[in-house]
């Protein structure tokens, strides 16, 4: 089940407001400018399925969103349990980050948690199949896709380097709670 819980910056052991209905999450994270949505997912899919395969089967998807938002490069990630790199896959974008460009992610099997520092707060929002998020360009933020991750999300991108994050050297990522 999709899930928002907000903290204080400075308190990581007490949530100030948690939420898990798709409609209460959209407008919590609206007020930060983030969007989240929730789509069907139409099509079982799962990590090591063929990249091919995947976007093939959310082709309609995929064209109303890139008709929508000028997107020009679309992929897929997809990271099973199993996957030999996948530690140092999680520690890539651990630390706090942002990018020159909104990162949107629609999920389409199993789950990962985007954390945003926006105002003073952290905004953790566990994504699950079905879960479209696109997080503003210049919003500090960090991903986990936890110790055994298991998941697919296609990425949508306006330039090709858009997945770059640039790290801001806080410590604020290491002193939440990591999606377990």
């Amino acid at each position: 089940m999709s899930r928002l819980r907000v903290f204080d910056d400075n308190d990581p052991n007490a949530v100030l407001l948690s939420r898990s209905h798709h409609p209460e999450i959209a407008e919590e994270l609206a007020r930060i400018g983030v969007e989240f949505q929730c789509w069907q997912p139409a099509h079982p899919v799962q990590p090591g399925d063929a990249p091919e395969a995947i976007m093939a089967a959310y082709q309609a998807d995929i064209d109303r969103l890139v008709l929508a938002r000028g997107f020009r490069s679309v992929d897929v990630v997809s990271i099973a349990a199993d996957n030999p790199n996948k530690d140092a896959l999680r520690a890539k974008f651990l630390d706090e980050h942002a990018h020159k460009e909104d990162e949107v992610r629609f999920f389409v099997a199993g789950s990962g948690q985007f954390n945003l520092h926006v105002g003073g707060k952290v905004y953790e929002v566990l994504c699950e199949a079905g879960d479209l998020i696109s997080v503003p360009d210049g919003a500090t933020h960090w991903f986990d896709m936890g110790p055994a991750p298991s998941f697919v999300a296609i990425r949508f991108f306006t330039e090709p380097d858009g997945w770059v994050g640039y790290f801001t050297g806080s410590d604020i990522a290491q002193k939440f709670p990591r999606y377990e």
